[in-house]
């Protein structure tokens, strides 16, 4: 995959295993296990309803946290690259910027974010699609979670 030109139409990451299959097959669970509850109700299929629940609240929780890891490590990647890229009288202003924001800009080469920054600290860019649909020449990230 890391030779596909990636975009802002397509740079979002689908796994089919777990967005296609898992995931609907887990949710699917809940809700046939408690329409066997609604049907007979009792604790056999009432713990069926809780095993549903905290199994598909497992999963989630277990996917979001290397996604908030991801998030942090990119921020830091950012905050570098800005040091390195930035003006020194915008270098100052680089803690203004939201881990949304740092995480949008990881998208821009490196000649566009000096501008993309200063558009994003004058508010004229506030969330990360404006961001992204921003980003004339899209550096691809192939290596996300």
């Amino acid at each position: 995959m890391p030779d596909r030109k990636q975009n802002y139409a397509n740079h979002r990451r689908y796994w089919p295993l777990w967005h296609f299959f898992a995931l609907p097959i887990l949710l699917a669970n809940v809700f046939v296990v408690a329409y066997y509850f609604a049907r007979d109700p009792g604790v056999a299929t009432g713990w069926n309803v809780v095993v549903a629940g905290a199994l598909i609240s497992a999963i989630f929780a277990s996917r979001s946290m290397p996604l908030r890891a991801q998030d942090r490590i990119i921020s830091l990647e950012e905050r570098l690259r800005l040091e390195r890229l930035l003006p020194a009288d915008r270098r100052s202003r680089i803690p203004e910027l939201r881990r949304r924001h740092l995480i949008a800009l990881r998208f821009a080469p490196d000649d566009e974010v000096p501008e993309l920054t200063r558009r994003v600290l004058g508010g004229e860019l506030e969330s990360p699609v404006d961001i992204k649909r921003a980003i004339a020449n899209w550096r691809a990230d192939h290596l996300r979670v």
